[in-house]
């Protein structure tokens, strides 16, 4: 019933809407915010210290976010007409529920604007677009060392112990697709 209630209230809303909470707005990102996009995934990185991983360009994010065939969406949080933090997502699907689900690749909000309510607001408005389009669930990872885990902690948000990460990159990628 709960969820029957979250999934009405949910529908009603357009998660492309603006939302507005201290001066702090959440909205779509567009094609003109690639850029924009591109420089808050180049601050994450240097958040991360993982500058020399971060290889997106310009066109990367115009072709795979906004192109024929999107890949992501993105919502952007503003203040005062500023970027100040940005949720990039794409759906995913899980075999054991039999319906597709939010996972959410970058969350990041600049030291300015922290404290704010800024990534509460953001992991809200994924919560409602996963609600509202009737998908079951909402995954991210976190680095071991994010403090951001106690916020995500806070939320409800549970670290699934029981599943370990993977990921297959580089020559050992090509290697295997080279016996295919």
């Amino acid at each position: 019933m709960l969820l029957q209630a979250l999934h009405a209230k949910a529908k009603m809303m357009d998660w492309s809407e603006r939302t507005s909470m201290a001066e702090i707005e959440i909205r779509a990102a567009v094609r003109d915010d690639a850029g924009t996009i591109l420089n808050l995934i180049e601050e994450l990185a240097d958040f991360e210290k993982l500058s020399h991983e971060a290889k997106a360009r310009h066109e990367d994010i115009l072709r795979d976010g906004f192109g024929e065939r999107p890949y992501f969406e993105c919502l952007l949080a503003e203040r005062q007409g500023e970027a100040v933090g940005f949720a990039l997502f794409f759906p995913t699907y899980s075999t054991f529920e039999g319906r597709p689900g939010l996972y959410l690749e970058d969350l990041f909000v600049s030291e300015r604007a922290r404290g704010l309510g800024v990534g509460r607001m953001l992991l809200a408005r994924l919560a409602a677009i996963t609600v509202r389009r009737g998908w079951r669930r909402l995954d991210l990872q976190v680095l071991h060392w994010n403090p951001a885990r106690d916020f995500y902690h806070r939320l409800g948000i549970q670290h699934n112990e029981e599943w370990l990460p993977y990921r297959l990159t580089g020559q050992r990628l090509l290697d295997l697709a080279a016996e295919a």
